[in-house]
């Protein structure tokens, strides 16, 4: 990647609805530029979803010039200078220029300020310190960022200790932006300060904490960064519950999906990390997961622990045909595992066939002795592998048979 003076043309910039939100925002000085994360994926090549702005205006004049040109401002993070405005259906955050005034670990204090360098010395690392004029595509790099991103080497602005005493959630960031962005070495102050600052991890709300995780765990190539944490001691800070067995078994399901080809899936991989079904509803309560999650960790981790032992299709019937295909991915190996996967490709769930009123019409007493046959009766068909037809009257016949005979 050259080093450029100016920001590649690429399809977000010309988005009307974005045109019309610079355009409500420059005055007659500088007044509006593009900052992080959409710079930064620009200049490597990459798709950009999410676009922020960064701007010396103060909150109120922000949304005064937006709503004026018809665009919607909702105050997100009115409190610390940002302003969502949504245009045109695609919402872009818009924040005044800051200088951090106090900081605790967990928040900051704040002041606004007009000064573009001082704005970005309060940001990360320098690959997300990196700005551009929106009209020239002029780039602004105070801290080496286009120099760092052409390494592949995420590093701290100024003192690594300072910024993550200014949010201590940048130790996790630092693992992730390392594991989608770095090659080679870890920059080494950076590494130090994180390591040294883990403890303060517990410090955090326990939801910024889980954000952050299944963010790294949703990467494409995450286990370096997982393997580098568990040698960190991070892991632990994070996945109390993980046991020594964690990153072997991460790095076999890894290998599974790149086998079969699998969608990245963070809930999956996190499973993988925990030893028990009793570990996986620990961490869901301690980091606050949403109760799907807390449901599916807890399911995965039985299943692994129950072993592989049923037929797929017959776990599929049970479970659910992704729940079915994540258990192979996290507990199958090789060519049993692409076996199991290939018996639920194109395969749909069928639907127990026998009702109730049947078996009362064929002499049954209503009540407990239904539900109880049914139950019977639908046992032995998934272990027959879903019969209809003759199969499946043989099967009835042979329940009320043996139920007549009781």
């Amino acid at each position: 990647m050259a080093r450029l003076s100016k920001l590649p043309d690429a399809e977000w910039r010309n988005r009307a609805g974005l045109v019309r939100l610079v355009d409500a925002l420059t005055g007659d000085s500088d007044t509006v530029r593009f900052v992080g994360g959409a710079v930064r994926d620009t200049l490597l090549g990459l798709p950009v979803s999410d676009v922020d702005l960064a701007t010396p205006l103060l909150p109120q004049v922000v949304v005064a010039r937006i709503e004026a040109a018809g665009i919607k401002a909702v105050p997100t993070g009115i409190d610390h200078g940002t302003v969502t405005a949504v245009s045109d259906g695609h919402p872009y955050e818009v924040t005044t220029l800051r200088r951090d005034v106090a900081t605790d670990g967990r928040r900051a204090t704040v002041a606004y300020s007009g000064d573009w360098q001082e704005d970005a010395a309060r940001r990360d690392f320098t690959i997300n310190a990196l700005y551009a004029d929106p009209a020239t595509g002029e780039l602004f790099d105070w801290f080496g960022g286009q120099a760092d991103l052409q390494a592949g080497l995420v590093r701290f602005i100024g003192a690594p200790s300072q910024r993550i005493a200014e949010d201590n959630l940048r130790i996790l960031r630092f693992y992730r932006f390392v594991a989608r962005f770095g090659r080679g070495p870890l920059d080494a102050p950076s590494h130090r300060a994180v390591v040294a600052a883990r403890h303060s991890l517990r410090t955090l709300s326990r939801e910024r904490v889980a954000d952050e995780l299944l963010k790294l765990l949703r990467l494409a190539a995450p286990l370096a960064m997982v393997q580098q944490m568990a040698s960190d001691a991070v892991l632990t800070e994070v996945v109390a519950e993980a046991d020594g067995a964690a990153v072997q078994r991460l790095e076999r399901l890894l290998a599974n999906e790149v086998a079969a080809r699998a969608v990245p899936d963070a809930g999956r991989r996190l499973a993988a990390l925990l030893p028990t079904a009793e570990a996986a509803v620990a961490l869901a309560s301690r980091l606050r997961l949403s109760n799907r999650l807390r449901e599916r960790l807890a399911m995965l981790t039985a299943q692994r622990e129950a072993g592989l032992a049923m037929p797929v299709q017959q776990l599929a019937y049970r479970i659910g045909t992704a729940a079915a295909r994540d258990c192979w991915l996290l507990g199958g190996d090789g060519p049993a595992m692409a076996g199991a996967l290939g018996r639920l490709d194109g395969w749909q769930v069928p639907h127990f066939p026998v009702k109730g009123g049947a078996l009362v019409a064929r002499g049954v007493d209503k009540g407990p002795d239904v539900a109880r046959l049914l139950r019977q009766i639908e046992a032995e068909w998934i272990a027959a592998d879903f019969p209809d037809g003759d199969q499946l009257a043989a099967l009835v016949d042979q329940a009320l048979a043996t139920e007549a005979r009781q």
